[in-house]
């Protein structure tokens, strides 16, 4: 398969960077979102954030909690609430995963980047992450900035 940048109606819509800094994620899935009219409309238009968002699994369903997607204008009576819950689509095995880790092993469901695919489908990527400590977080920065040395010294000689 090409690769995603290749296909032309490919795009990011919204990315959670801080997502890396703050857990240490150990899987990611694709899965998709269901959205009315003027949420989609509204992401075509790149107003999105799901920085500050999770996933949650309850009962047999997958939920996006705290998702923001900006109001569209031009659906001005038949809008959509900003912040609302979004459900998630996940098979069965994958939602039972999920369930899983979340539960007996305390992991957390973060949405790392929404996008639209090669299809025009908006998906979102979620990672099965564990949260780091301050001090796994500093030694990931300390060891980001040593490839950045690295990478200069290397480049000078």
């Amino acid at each position: 398969m090409a690769k995603d940048s290749d296909n032309k109606n490919y795009k990011v819509i919204a990315e959670n960077r801080r997502a890396r800094f703050d857990y240490a994620i150990e899987e990611d899935l694709e899965v998709g979102i269901v959205l009315t009219g003027s949420e989609v409309k509204s992401l075509r238009v790149n107003s999105a954030n799901i920085a500050e968002s999770y996933a949650a699994v309850e009962g047999s369903e997958l939920w996006l909690v705290n998702g923001y997607i900006a109001p569209y204008a031009q659906a001005k009576t038949w809008g959509h609430e900003e912040r609302r819950r979004r459900k998630l689509l996940a098979s069965k095995r994958e939602l039972s995963r999920m369930w899983s880790a979340t539960q007996r092993e305390g992991m957390t469901l973060v949405p790392i980047v929404m996008y639209f695919n090669h299809k025009g489908l908006v998906k979102l990527k979620l990672g099965i992450a564990k949260g780091k400590k301050l001090a796994d977080k500093r030694e990931t920065s300390a060891k980001r900035d040593w490839q950045r040395q690295k990478a200069r010294l290397l480049k000078q000689n």
